[in-house]
């Protein structure tokens, strides 16, 4: 592919996004002047790049909206419902012919030439003169051009505008459609034959504009390349000449027009001389760099095997007695951590693009379906992991969708229950130790518990003597199949969305919370990782075994003995400074051979809402950067073992999910009761766990 037009692509994708969120926000402030700049600019910008790198079908399309938003923008148009509407179909089209290659065509030419009816005749609607428009165009003139000014600009191209594809001649040409121009070029810059470099314009322009259109729109000729060139627009009164505004600029500054004049004169020169400095010729401070996400993963990758390969010259140097061995362990341990600290660093973006985009699917669905919603976001600048965020729009997605046809009622209904006809689905994020929290929450009706249990019995995913508790009752939303939908509509009704949901988060090693209240509205809560490919960790040890616990998520350790297990009458339970705190022991849980040591060490862990437990090891080994390695689809459904990694001297040890844990030892605990018929266990038929991520049907096998 063309480097050129895939840079464009990179480019213009951003820019529809941008423009996207500018639309949307301009529906709610139809007077913000600067929202309307920025659509204006963005679509301006798609024109003149798409047009230089061979799309022309594209930049005609979008030249029409662009005329559009210029009548609006110089007040002859107002913003309406209809114009918003009609752009943001058009830029679905736009992304069709964005994404198009040479002998292709993506976009519909009908729907094409439908909009760019709808546009023309748009344009055709001139609002009503007000009466001030009236008078004023009713005052006797004298000079039929008494609105135009004259503008004197001054144009440099940077060392680097024509390796980008830009023309200074296109520019010009371009720039003389505003009006009459007169144009003279300094060749001051110009070195000599043998020092010339081909790539580079050493041209520079005086130029004189007499037109009637302000300096946003003689700016807007050079908005791609202003950044890589001198450019000054400026416009001296209309019945002054050149040396009336040097002039005024000398007394500004305390000086005398003669002295002004020279020190201009002395400021070209030395702009002439190899030792002068423009602007673009400063130091740029940019620290942006666009680099493909296939080789940002495989160096994250790479920075892994280093990890492994440092904890593997740690433990060679922790076995020899060699002091110039363990001084360069310990500094290629420093420069490791360091630099899988930075690699993580680059990995982590903010979830706000994802969130923003969900602003045009509320907006389509709220318009289909004749409801009024509003989206709200908050923690937007919470970072997660790109992969991570990369599979998490299409479970939020459905979960929104959900929201809006299933949950959120119409006006009418919701002002007939006193609530507010204007309904709010909230997107949230945070922080929780080693994880993210993501919440999508409406202030619709609510699950409707009694018709899921119904639609269950149905199903036969459970029996009609079951007893439930509600939250049990929620999971089996996320069965295969499973809808309460009378009828199946282009939104939903197939039973497959909330699926989706479910199996996107397991592939993400997270985890799904359901909570409602009949006629408040609905909460999902999920719990996702930072990152998929390199945490900080506990390692420790159980009988010949290796575990690495997320260090983010533990408290304290501390020593449990056979008196602390006698004095609690057996219980899995320590007294931690007057705090109960439960434990699970990891060689009992696992089925660990061999007896237990005569003191154990017990990890404190905060599992998020399942407060705190505690896990029994035989020894706490130190912390280690990890390297998360999948287990392959054959373990696939061990939903307590995050992942693995490889130590120093070759052992795998397994990554522990402390909250997967802990809720499937007191699900096993419970189920052991069940089975002795003692109080508290689950009911026949009931399913294992509240949350689907942790049940897995046999017939997913």
């Amino acid at each position: 592919m063309d480097p050129f037009r895939h840079s464009f692509r990179e480019e213009a994708r951003e820019l529809l996004a941008d423009l996207e969120a500018a639309l949307l926000e301009l529906n709610e402030n139809r007077e913000d002047r600067e929202l309307i700049s920025r659509v204006f600019r963005a679509l301006h910008t798609i024109k003149g790049s798409g047009a230089m790198f061979g799309f022309e079908r594209l930049a005609a399309f979008t030249h029409n909206l662009e005329n559009a938003f210029d009548e609006v923008r110089n007040g002859r148009i107002p913003i309406s419902a209809e114009l918003i509407d009609l752009t943001l179909s058009a830029l679905d089209l736009i992304r069709s012919m964005v994404e198009e290659n040479e002998g292709e065509q993506l976009a519909d030419p009908v729907a094409c030439e439908s909009i760019l009816g709808r546009a023309r005749e748009i344009i055709g609607r001139k609002a009503e003169p007000t009466k001030t428009d009236v008078e004023i165009s009713a005052t006797p003139t004298t000079d039929p051009r008494a609105t135009e000014r004259r503008w004197k600009i001054h144009f440099a191209p940077g060392p680097d505008l024509m390796r980008t594809g830009s023309n200074p001649l296109l520019l010009i040409r371009e720039l003389a459609q505003l009006g009459e121009l007169s144009v003279t070029a300094s060749m001051a810059s110009v070195p000599g034959l043998t020092e010339i470099d081909p790539e580079r314009c050493y041209v520079s322009w005086e130029m004189t504009l007499i037109t009637a259109a302000g300096e946003d729109a003689i700016r807007d000729v050079f908005i791609f390349v202003e950044d890589l060139c001198e450019l000054t627009i400026e416009s001296p009164a209309p019945e002054a000449a050149a040396d009336l505004s040097v002039s005024a600029k000398s007394v500004a500054l305390g000086r005398s027009p003669c002295e002004s004049e020279l020190t201009a004169r002395a400021l070209e020169d030395k702009r002439a001389q190899s030792g002068g400095r423009r602007t673009y010729d400063k130091p740029d401070n940019t620290s942006s760099l666009r680099v493909p996400a296939s080789k940002l993963d495989q160096f994250v990758n790479l920075v892994g095997e280093l990890v492994t390969v440092q904890a593997r010259l740690s433990e060679i140097a922790a076995r020899r007695d060699d002091i110039e061995i363990t001084s360069v362990a310990e500094e290629v341990e420093r420069l490791a951590a360091s630099l899988r600290e930075n690699s993580m660093n680059i990995r982590m973006m903010p979830i706000r693009g994802t969130f923003e985009k969900f602003r045009r699917l509320v907006h389509d669905l709220a318009r289909d379906l004749d409801k009024n919603v509003e989206l709200t976001i908050e923690g937007a600048d919470t970072e997660l992991d790109k992969t991570v965020i990369d599979q998490l729009s299409d479970p939020l997605m459905h979960l929104i969708r959900n929201s809006m046809d299933h949950g959120i009622e119409p006006a009418e209904v919701r002002s007939a229950a006193g609530k507010n006809p204007i309904a709010t689905i909230h997107l949230s994020a945070r922080y929780s130790g080693a994880s993210v929290q993501i919440g999508v929450s409406d202030d619709g009706g609510g699950i409707d518990a009694d018709a899921v249990r119904r639609k269950a019995i149905e199903k036969g995913l459970i029996t009609a003597e079951s007893s439930l508790e509600d939250s049990a009752i929620y999971a089996l939303i996320f069965q295969p199949g499973f809808s309460t939908a009378k009828q199946v509509t282009d939104i939903s009704g197939r039973g497959v969305g909330m699926d989706v949901v479910r199996q996107n988060i397991e592939s993400l090693r997270g985890t799904i919370d359901v909570q409602s209240q009949p006629g408040q509205g609905t909460s999902v809560t999920l719990r996702l990782p930072l990152t998929l490919a390199i945490i900080d960790g506990l390692l420790v040890k159980v009988n010949g075994s290796f575990f690495v616990m997320p260090l983010a998520n533990i408290l304290e350790c501390i020593e449990l003995t056979s008196r602390d297990i006698e004095e609690a009458n057996g219980k899995h339970v320590s007294n931690l400074r007057g705090e109960v705190v439960p434990y699970i022991r990891l060689r009992e849980y696992f089925g660990i051979g061999a007896d237990r040591p005569e003191i154990e060490q017990i990890m404190i862990v905060d599992t998020g809402e399942g407060g705190r437990y505690g896990f029994v090891v035989d020894q706490v080994l130190g912390n280690c950067q990890t390297v998360i390695k999948n287990l392959g689809r054959f373990y696939r459904h061990v939903q307590v073992v995050s992942g693995a990694t490889i130590l120093g001297d070759g052992t795998v040890a397994l990554i522990l999910d402390p909250w997967r844990l802990a809720q499937e030892a007191v699900r096993t605990l419970t189920v052991g009761a069940r089975h002795q018929n003692l109080p508290g266990a689950l009911p026949p038929g009931a399913p294992l766990s509240s949350s689907p991520v942790r049940e897995r049907s046999a017939a997913a096998d």
